[in-house]
């Protein structure tokens, strides 16, 4: 199984790619020298296999590279083996998209159904039934204790990211659960629009088409201008993660015509508690 690194894993990974580079080794050149195969190169430097304290010890020694910075590349190695408290269910979160999401600043949702971040148990536990036909009671209680166990995580962060998120209206509608679930879906919803970390906006539809019909979507940004913005496409195949910025660009570009076809934040919250109270 491929290795999915943390921001700082990819942090790193930049940074011996570009050293490699300075020093004007060729990977095969490199990778010679430093008594290792091609392919083992081409791993450790696309994210594929991870670093090793060794490994990085190995590679600054070839590529010239001394203190102070030579400390500041080995902890960077050490922050990105750093353990996360989603290592619980490592069996539940594949890749490496949780892990970003707890350094992001910023998390732009574009919304098909209710993120999990937001999700109720209840809410939780029938998307994760019905989306799963196959899964066990037992294994549907643990994904439902993993989605609380990561809003947890997310919102007592000393520095709680930006969140926006753009429900398209379909989403508010959907009966998931029945009346009773949705009743409490929506207000935890409001009351999450009251947040002042959260920006909540509703695409009518009245809006007709728009960008973000070709599906769900999630853009994270990060503080430290070193870590470009990753955009995020789950999908029945698999998971996409998009890091080229012309191919960011393009989600920001839809990002952008979707707030303007969307209501603003107060009209949107208003519409939430108005679902809601219909379903009480």
């Amino acid at each position: 199984m491929d290795y999915s690194p943390t921001v700082w894993g990819r942090r790193l990974i930049r940074e011996v790619e570009r050293l490699r580079h300075a020093s004007g080794l060729s990977m095969e050149a490199a990778a010679k020298q430093l008594g290792w195969s091609v392919s083992k190169l081409y791993r450790l430097e696309n994210g594929r296999s991870r670093i090793s304290t060794d490994d990085l010890a190995d590679m600054l020694d070839l590529y010239g590279i001394r203190s102070p910075r030579r400390e500041a590349l080995i902890q960077l190695g050490r922050d990105a083996r750093r353990r996360g408290w989603w290592t619980a269910y490592t069996d539940i979160f594949t890749g490496s998209f949780i892990s970003m999401e707890s350094e992001a600043s910023s998390i732009r949702v574009n919304a098909h159904v209710v993120p999990g971040i937001f999700q109720t148990p209840a809410y939780a536990r029938e998307m994760i039934r019905r989306s799963r036909p196959a899964i066990t009671a037992e294994d549907a209680e643990r994904r439902v204790a993993a989605r609380i166990a990561r809003q947890g995580a997310l919102f007592s962060r000393p520095e709680s990211p930006e969140i926006h998120v753009i429900f398209d209206e379909a989403v508010l509608r959907r009966q998931v659960g029945g009346p009773v679930v949705m009743a409490r879906q929506l207000t935890v919803l409001a009351e999450a629009a009251d947040r002042p970390d959260v920006i909540i906006q509703v695409l009518p539809f009245t809006s007709g088409a728009n960008s973000g019909m070709d599906g769900h979507f999630v853009m994270l940004a990060f503080p430290d201008p070193e870590d470009p913005p990753v955009a995020y496409v789950e999908g029945l195949m698999g998971d996409v993660y998009v890091e080229a910025a012309d191919e960011v660009d393009r989600f920001s570009l839809a990002w952008t015509y979707l707030v303007g076809q969307a209501l603003d934040p107060a009209e949107s919250a208003a519409i939430i508690r108005t679902l809601a109270k219909e379903q009480a």
